[in-house]
């Protein structure tokens, strides 16, 4: 049972590693491509009887890059999109 396991947990990171490298080696090809999203920014902070006040900080946009994994130092534009809403704590 533990050599069953210990092969799969091998598949399942040279599978995480392959897939990385073939992303990182597309997005250098492609001239390292970015865009920006358009995200909203919520400030939060914290209040007297374990409540939390949300202030809305207006929109803004930010680099991303176009690609399935954090490139460049940026998010990947498609997570930006599907989570347009940024919170900053206090």
């Amino acid at each position: 049972m533990k050599r069953w396991l210990r092969r799969v947990g091998v598949v399942l990171v040279a599978a995480f590693v392959a897939l990385y490298g073939g992303d990182w080696a597309v997005y250098k090809l492609r001239g390292s491509p970015s865009s920006t999203v358009t995200v909203n920014r919520f400030l939060s902070v914290p209040l007297k009887g374990n409540k939390i006040e949300y202030d809305y900080l207006g929109t803004g946009d930010v680099p991303c890059s176009v690609s399935l994994f954090p490139q460049g130092g940026e998010s990947p534009c498609w997570h930006l999109r599907r989570n347009p809403n940024q919170n900053t704590s206090l």
